[in-house]
């Protein structure tokens, strides 16, 4: 304790800088215990109807039980006279009678506090055991309890002189406990300092808008706390990387209900990066983690973007732990970094298992060298074995290759295909170039661009005699994508929208040479209306121009229905058939999908509605639209949400299933 200039009683506070802050709390008055009784005489005799010694250090009233019920009487006694006088072995059966209470709280509607509410509702003791009955002692220690843990979060919210006088009463079978706060003024700064801070010349005043708070605030120990962590990033986002920030001083007038706070800075040098140093058990060099890295030497030092580098280096599944460390340099203006790093295990065998209405039951193996070539050179062994697909490939993968996030992807596989609409057996070998969004960091703009060589046996239905035929096609493709993403989420969105298109031109080499290209486009909105409610929508445009439908690979045209399509049909179902029942796929191509994502803790309901049509013209038919409604149950787990969607057909036709099912992980757009 001191006092200030003006003769008022005032407390200093220190606080580590922006770690903790702990203002100090009148002490609670407690009871002065009796003198103890006197040695009562060998041989005397304890009266039974002796009222109870006082019992000290309960500040909570005990509920009137003289109302309670008489207990049932037992067959053939005798009840006793009213005017009998209860034995103290009855008050104390009384005083341990296990009953229900309820907590409510008074005095806070000033301040409102809904904030202040849940923090002491997830700390509370009576409220933490309130489906339990309890009796009046346990009543009475959770409301003393109570009572110390709401006045000390009133203190943390500027309330420094709150008290709360807690009180219990008997209402019928339960005990109404009462926790009565007296919150009385709030105190607030008379003055905040930040004395070194001019050191950092024009960027002090930005960095002082940093620390948000200000002369007039009221004096919240969490927002204290908050500007001065957000004061710390702030200088090392504007260069400063060897910036301190020193202890906080805090000192509380009680006369005046004010407080006054000195937090000193010192910015030290403004510098810029300097070169990149590994060290460790590297799994690649510097020159690759400068590849990684989202800023270059000579700009200037930020912070988080150290912070992005690291996270970055660990999202590559090659390493196990990354320590960055600025390291001053002979110039005083710039640091060089130290980045050491720890390997993770290279390799990974993985598998999936997944099953849909028409798709049927699809399994997936793959075995995985994350760094079979230097840097981050994958290697993949991947099959597929299904009741509709058998398939092997090899993939060999470069990862931030040349820039950040940019991939090179080399593919050569194997399948057998048995769809619906056609049979196919293909060898593929295919290149791209892509740039890919990631969890780190959410791209507004994505694509891939690559040729594809393709030689593939079918076997469809000739549409003039209706009879089945296999043909060889050779086909070699540029295909190219270009996707904007405007949403919050990769895998749960939740508001914003994604728009994405995708170009092929194709050469066929089957019964001569000729030339056609596919297009598509699709789009996805997304719209919250409540905390727990999302509106989402999608749209897909599809056409091919430059051949007839039926010189077109089965493989390679369009085709609807499924769970990435229209639900409620089954996979590919949707669309022209043969006299077969068989679907013969098309040229064009128009779907929409409608869907109300509620969510309720950990799992969700998902109403649908899709629709689609499919022409084998160029441009789709607006009068042969199938729809499918169902609903889909969701569980969000870690690493996004896992969906099952029951569909059916609202237009069926002959041969279309009753129900549909999917199950994947993601929504469905």
């Amino acid at each position: 304790m001191r006092t200030d200039a003006r003769g008022g009683r005032a407390r200093r506070l220190l606080v580590g800088a922006g770690v903790a802050m702990a203002m100090a709390a009148p002490l609670r008055a407690q009871p002065v215990p009796p003198p103890p009784a006197a040695p009562r005489p060998p041989g005397a005799e304890v009266d039974p109807d002796a009222p109870l010694d006082p019992m000290p250090g309960l500040g909570v009233d005990w509920p009137d039980l003289s109302r309670l019920p008489p207990a049932p009487e037992a067959p053939g006694t005798t009840p006793p006279p009213e005017t009998a006088r209860p034995s103290r072995n009855s008050r104390a059966a009384e005083t341990a009678q296990q009953r229900p209470y309820h907590l409510t709280i008074t005095g806070l509607g000033s301040i409102g506090g809904e904030a202040l509410l849940r923090s002491f509702r997830e700390q509370s003791a009576l409220e933490g055991d309130r489906r339990r009955a309890a009796n009046a002692a346990q009543i009475d220690r959770r409301a003393g309890s109570d009572a110390e843990l709401l006045a000390e979060l009133l203190r943390s919210q500027s309330y420094y002189d709150a008290s709360v006088e807690p009180s219990a009463r008997l209402e019928g079978e339960r005990v109404e406990v009462v926790l009565a706060a007296m919150p009385g003024q709030a105190y607030r700064f008379a003055s905040v300092a930040l004395p070194g801070l001019e050191a950092a010349g024009e960027d002090a005043a930005a960095l002082r808008r940093s620390f948000a708070v200000h002369e007039g605030d009221a004096v919240v120990a969490q927002d204290v706390i908050d500007a001065g962590v957000a004061l710390k990033v702030a200088l090392g986002e504007r260069g400063f990387a060897v910036a301190t920030v020193g202890q906080q001083d805090i000192v509380v007038d009680h006369e005046t209900h004010v407080a006054r706070l000195v937090l000193p800075v010192s910015p030290g040098p403004f510098q810029r990066f300097g070169r990149l140093r590994v060290s460790g058990s590297p799994p690649f060099d510097a020159r690759h983690v400068g590849v990684i890295a989202r800023f270059r030497p000579g700009e200037r030092y930020r912070q988080d973007r150290v912070d992005d580098l690291r996270r970055a280096l660990i999202a590559t599944g090659l390493v196990a732990g990354a320590e960055i460390r600025a390291v001053p340099t002979a110039d005083p203006q710039v640091v060089d970094l130290d980045v050491r790093l720890s390997p993770a295990p290279f390799r990974t065998v993985s598998g999936e298992l997944g099953y849909g209405t028409g798709e049927g039951v699809r399994g997936q193996a793959s075995w995985q060298h994350r760094n079979f070539f230097n840097p981050e050179g994958a290697l993949t062994v991947a099959g597929v074995l299904g009741t509709q697909e058998q398939s092997a490939g090899v993939t060999l993968r470069r990862s931030n290759w040349r820039r950040r996030d940019q991939a090179l992807n080399v593919t050569a596989s194997a399948s057998h295909l048995d769809r619906p609409g056609y049979e196919a057996r293909t060898l593929d070998l295919a290149a791209n170039v892509e740039r890919q969004s990631t969890f780190i960091w959410q791209k507004k703009w994505t694509f891939s661009l690559g040729p594809e060589l393709v030689a593939s046996d079918e076997r469809d239905v000739d549409p003039a005699t209706s009879l089945p035929r296999r043909r060889t096609f050779f086909i070699a493709a540029l295909p190219g994508s270009l996707n904007y993403d405007g949403s919050d989420s990769l895998l749960d969105p939740s508001r914003g929208f994604r728009l994405g298109g995708r170009v092929s031109p194709e050469l066929s080499l089957q019964d001569g040479t000729f030339g056609y290209t596919r297009v598509q486009i699709d789009g996805s909105a997304y719209r919250p209306l409540s905390s727990r409610v999302v509106a989402a929508g999608r749209i897909r445009l599809g056409t091919i121009v430059g051949a007839p439908r039926d010189a077109i690979a089965p493989s390679r045209r369009f085709y609807s229905g499924g769970g990435g399509s229209v639900r409620g049909y089954g996979y590919q179902e949707l669309g022209p058939k043969d006299a077969s029942g068989n679907p013969i796929g098309g040229r064009s191509l128009m779907e929409f999908a409608l869907e109300a994502r509620v969510r309720v803790g950990s799992f969700g309901i998902v109403p649908f509605l899709d629709g689609g049509t499919l022409s084998t013209d160029p441009l789709p038919s607006l009068r042969r639209w199938q729809l499918g409604t169902g609903i889909g149950v969701r569980y969000y787990s870690s690493f996004g949400p896992l969906r099952i969607d029951v569909g059916t057909p609202l237009n069926r036709r002959a041969g279309d299933s009753r129900i549909a099912v999917v199950v994947s992980l993601g929504q469905a757009f």
